[in-house]
């Protein structure tokens, strides 16, 4: 898949937040309708997906990599990240990931909650983003 980057290949987004929640291995559980609406996905296509359906590829492969890392140590992850629609556009969202756990403390899933973001926060992401793709 080539790069999309021409920023008339954006799409963005106001208002409500979007959730989704995944089991331990990243396979999607549960979108609510935002996400759907924002992803250009139906929740069945989401539902019984890895995740990652949605991930850009100029998101660097380190930042999910690190994320990984640390929600499977149980700890809250947080980023700015570079989401690719069904329909080939693409949208930027600050994103919290929290881990799901039983009542014995184990990592069952995790919860994903995304709003939106500022121009400002995208353009200095992009340049550290950048950097990580060409050190790879």
């Amino acid at each position: 898949m080539s790069k999309i980057t021409p920023k008339n290949q954006e799409y963005t987004f106001e208002g409500k937040v979007i959730i989704s929640q995944t089991d331990a291995q990243g396979i999607i559980t549960y979108t609510n309708k935002r996400f759907c609406e924002i992803s250009g996905y139906t929740a069945d296509e989401l539902v019984g997906s890895p995740h990652n359906i949605i991930r850009h590829p100029d998101m660097p492969k380190k930042l999910f990599a690190k994320m990984w890392q640390t929600i499977q140590s149980g700890q809250v992850w947080n980023g700015l990240v570079k989401n690719l629609r069904k329909d080939g556009l693409y949208y930027w969202v600050d994103t919290e990931i929290l881990p799901i756990r039983d009542d014995d403390e184990v990592i069952t899933g995790y919860i994903a909650v995304r709003k939106n973001t500022t121009p400002k926060n995208i353009l200095e992401i992009e340049e550290i983003y950048n950097k990580m793709l060409e050190e790879a």
